[in-house]
Parts: structure tokens; sequence; C-alpha cells
């Protein structure tokens, strides 16, 4: 269990996938380039096996915005993208209508 102080430390944010592209050697990671409002970040994300990168590009998904950046294949991975279900099918998280890129979760 986490506290509430904890828990709005992060900082989740709808964000629009402006590209998405295949990671070289990896059957897993795609490099996503994602609006977030006031920056894009780059994030790497495990869904390769899931998802043709042609059907993200304009996808709003929800992110983890202030997760500390880490190397994934050579590449800065500057947040996360969060999914559901199982390691089976994930699935995104997206909004049920569109919101501006960069609009908090709370």
């Amino acid at each position: 269990m986490i506290n509430f102080e904890d828990f709005k430390k992060l900082d989740l944010r709808i964000g629009k996938i402006v590209k998405a592209e295949a990671v070289e050697k990896s059957d897993k990671l795609l490099k996503l380039k994602i609006d977030i409002g006031e920056e894009e970040k780059q994030i790497l994300s495990g869904i390769a096996e899931f998802y043709n990168p042609e059907e993200l590009v304009n996808k709003q998904v929800v992110v983890v915005a202030n997760l500390e950046s880490r190397s994934m294949m050579g590449f800065e991975s500057q947040g996360m993208v969060l999914a559901a279900g199982d390691e089976e099918k994930p699935v995104l998280l997206i909004p049920e209508k569109e919101v501006n890129s960069g609009s908090q979760i709370t």
C-alpha cells in the first residue's frame, strides 16, 4: 500500500502519439513520440507484438510523464504508456473522448 502523498507524486497525463516506429533488433519494443502538451517525450513501450506502429499514430494514451528516464536498446525512454490486461494482450488506456494533450489525470 502507498499513501496518498506518494500517489500524488505521479504525473499522469493524456498524450497524443505523433510518431511510432519499430525498434530495430527488438520484437517487443516500439519507439513512440508523444505530445504531452508543453513538450514531446520519447517513450519505448513493449507493445510491438500487439500493436502496429501505423495504427497508433494520432491515438491518445495515458502517460506517466514524470518517470525517471532510462536507456533501452540504445534509446532513452522518458516515461511510460499505461496499459491494462495481461501479458497475452495488453490494452492501451485511452480517454473515452478526445481531450487536450497534456491534460492531467485527476
